[in-house]
């Protein structure tokens, strides 16, 4: 049973960071490419970044390029999402993905607010 989940959110003021986890179990890691996306209250779920399977090539959606990198263990079953410059804008449920896959985890909520 794949197990994706996610942790490291919570309330920061505009300007800060914070450092997402994704722990994954049931299947195997280091095989797969992965996502992490987004649902704001009250809107649909918004893809914001991807990873490759060996974790050289990444992409970003334009609302969050130059502000978040997405990174991977493999050896620890582990992606990573590091938030910079965090906006109100961006406070949503955040969740992990396999790649082409629906979230199967409950998320972590980041709220960006002063």
């Amino acid at each position: 049973e794949v197990q994706l989940v996610e942790s490291g959110g919570g309330l920061v003021q505009p300007g800060g960071s914070l450092r997402l986890s994704c722990a994954a179990s049931g299947f195997t890691f280091r095989d797969y490419a992965m996502n992490w996306v987004r649902q704001a209250p009250g809107k649909g779920l918004e893809w914001i970044s991807a990873i490759n399977s060996g974790g050289d090539s990444t992409s970003y959606a334009d609302s969050v390029k130059g502000r978040f990198t997405i990174s991977r263990d493999n050896a620890k079953n582990t992606l990573f999402l590091q938030m910079n410059s965090l906006k109100p804008e961006d406070t949503a449920v955040y969740y992990c993905a396999i790649s082409g896959s629906a979230p199967a985890g409950q998320g972590t909520q980041v709220t960006v607010s002063s």
